[in-house]
């Protein structure tokens, strides 16, 4: 996120979008305490926070001929300068030497004109652009300024990962932080190393959340990020949900006196918990240590479903099946969740879907020079020539790319984007699936009906909304590595009644199936009470309560 850019395009590729007046004026109340403080602001744009900062220390008792000199922009784009310096000018305040155009970075770990300067506030709206956008120049001189901070940036950290790490250096030993961050930093894998460095670095940190998204004509949901490097009350972490940025300015500016901050965990954990109070906190720590209690890793291996290069190529259903004459090339698909209704995919399940529209079929042609192909599939691969299917990426580097990759078959599928609730289901039709679905290799197939229930649990819920990352519309999405780290309650002699719970879970009654799973697993088998067992399900019903919140807005998926 940041400022205005007169052209579109170009605003997408540098990350710049409008601030929101109401976050402005928040962030600089917030952070700016005393009329004598010195702010930066690492990416100005057109001087929206710039100003709000400006307009805080006038309102503080700064003479506005001395705010011209505690004020310090950076800013990369001249015209988006140069707007700033006229938006302080109209408030009677002197730009000259406010605003540096060049790139943040240049100067980060560098004199730059105010030599080796540290400052009382950074305040800001980092550009978010992600990897792929991020200039290589500009990266490696961002990267430079992390990697003196002790941390290893990766091809796959983004630009306001790097501005809110080097902002933070710059602040002297009170110095508070103020930044507008998308709301990724709570829970994606790539900014745990930034988590971890924020909490060694700051003594107090606040962020607030909104359930609707409060940028103008753009997907991605957004936090504040408020963080002070010595608190004056306590230290530890607070998270607000508010519901849009009109609550600002209702909403009690000095958090610094509230006194219910929560211990902040040094590790790179996400910090979805922190939606939590305190107790439910504790209990998942807890219970994180129960020695009876394994990780999914333990039970099964989670991989990506296949990636074909192009799904309209390589997934078929049955009338075009028959039209391509490919019976004998195929094997049976799942391709979407809505194909995965019960807790047990059968052939008959398999066979009902044939009967529909639904690709059902993925095709699986001989890896064969194109001459030894059957006359079918020759033809049907000249038609995907013809449509350039062979030029896209995954395709082009596989030989011969018509050649379906990483074909096993599951014991199990795993929903990798979740709306309800987490789900495991044991294939029983001999499918395959898609990457939207993620296939699960279990150590002890024998096993996989029991397996599969023991899934279903408050506890696995709960951790699932902690441990997955949710979007803007409400989906919950478990990647591999985070699904193999899910705690599970499973037992070698474990029996329980598969069709009743089978049947309630079709029916929806999931409420009903976890009545049972935690009496047997949470209660009989873990030693958990009534009470405990009670909070692991208001956990998930909290956390999945307000994604899905979130989705019933019609917010959609966060923009890639």
């Amino acid at each position: 996120m940041k400022q205005k850019v007169t052209d579109a395009t170009n605003q997408k590729l540098r990350g710049g979008y409008y601030t929101p007046r109401a976050i402005a004026d928040f962030l600089a109340a917030w952070a700016i305490c005393e009329p004598s403080e010195e702010i930066l602001e690492p990416s100005c744009g057109d001087g929206e926070i710039l100003t709000a900062a400006a307009c805080r220390l006038l309102a503080l008792g700064a003479d506005a001929s001395a705010v011209g000199q505690q004020l310090h922009g950076i800013e990369l784009y001249a015209s988006e300068a140069a707007t700033a310096c006229t938006r302080l000018e109209e408030l009677g305040i002197p730009s000259g030497g406010v605003v540096t155009i060049g790139d943040f970075f240049e100067y980060a770990d560098q004199e730059w004109g105010i030599i080796g300067k540290q400052f009382d506030v950074a305040i800001g709206n980092p550009p978010f652009l992600r990897y792929q956008s991020f200039p290589e120049e500009q990266r490696a001189r961002a990267f430079r300024v992390m990697k003196a901070a002790g941390l290893n940036p990766s091809r796959l950290t983004n630009s306001w990962l790097t501005f809110l790490v080097a902002a933070s250096l710059r602040l002297k030993p009170h110095g508070r932080l103020a930044m507008v961050i998308p709301a990724e930093l709570l829970q994606v894998k790539y900014a745990e190393e930034t988590r971890a460095f924020l909490a060694r670095h700051f003594g107090a940190i606040t962020i607030i959340t909104f359930r609707r998204l409060v940028f103008e004509g753009i997907l991605q949901e957004v936090v504040l990020l408020l963080a002070e490097k010595t608190p004056a009350i306590e230290s530890g972490i607070d998270v607000v949900e508010l519901n849009d940025a009109s609550d600002l300015e209702n909403y009690e500016v000095n958090l610094r006196e509230r006194h219910h901050l929560k211990p902040l965990d040094h590790a790179r954990e996400k910090w979805t918990q922190y939606y939590l109070s305190s107790d439910e906190i504790a209990l998942l720590r807890q219970a994180e240590k129960h020695p009876d209690l394994k990780r999914f890793k333990q039970l099964g291996q989670v991989d990506v479903g296949i990636v074909t290069g192009n799904n309209n190529f390589f997934v078929l259903n049955e009338e075009r099946l028959r039209m391509a004459g490919l019976e004998k090339y195929t094997v049976p698909l799942v391709g979407r969740t809505a194909q995965l209704p019960n807790l047990i995919y059968a052939h008959n399940n398999w066979l009902q879907d044939r009967q529909t529209a639904i690709g059902c079929h993925l095709l699986n042609l001989p890896s064969v020079p194109f001459e030894e192909l059957p006359l079918a599939a020759r033809k049907y691969v000249r038609q995907g020539e013809a449509a350039k299917v062979h030029e896209g990426y995954k395709c082009s580097i596989r030989k011969p790319w018509y050649s379906t990759p990483s074909l096993w078959e599951p014991h199990a599928f795993l929903f990798r984007q979740i709306y309800t609730y987490p789900k495991l289901v044991f294939n029983c039709a001999g499918a395959v699936s898609t990457d939207t679905i993620h296939r699960v290799r279990l150590h002890r197939p024998q096993h996989a009906e029991q397996i599969t229930l023991s899934y279903l649990n408050s506890l696995t819920f709960a951790f699932a909304e902690v441990m997955g990352r949710s979007y803007g519309g409400g989906v919950l999405e478990l990647e591999p590595t985070e699904a193999e780290q899910i705690p599970v309650p499973f037992f070698d002699d474990l029996h329980l009644p598969f069709a009743e719970i089978e049947r309630l879970e079709t029916q929806q009654t999931i409420d009903e199936v976890l009545n049972i799973t935690d009496r047997d697993l949470l209660r009989k088998r873990l030693g958990f009470d009534v009470h405990d067992t009670q909070m692991f399900r208001s956990i998930w019903r909290k956390l999945s309560g307000r994604r899905l919140g979130r989705g019933a807005g019609k917010t959609a998926k966060i923009a890639a």
